[in-house]
């Protein structure tokens, strides 16, 4: 498992951030999905046997959104 935190851009409005979650909510692999939109990231927990960091960021892509930063890091 790994604890991811991405720094995206694009978010203009609160509704962006259920936009986001919803997209990560439906990659498979991924848990504890939190986007913090003052700070413009998003927080989650991912499955590195069902998924990666190039899967979660193709969704927020697709929905316009900017990943502009990853950062990774191994959890038991």
């Amino acid at each position: 498992m790994q604890k991811v935190m991405m720094k995206l851009g694009g978010m203009t409005c609160p509704s962006c951030l259920t936009k986001i979650e919803k997209a990560v909510e439906n990659v498979n692999g991924t848990d504890q999905i939190k986007v913090l939109f003052n700070a413009g990231k998003l927080k989650f927990v991912m499955d590195s046997n069902k998924t990666n960091t190039d899967d979660v960021k193709n969704a927020i892509e697709k929905m316009g959104y900017e990943v502009m930063d990853i950062k990774e890091k191994e959890i038991n």
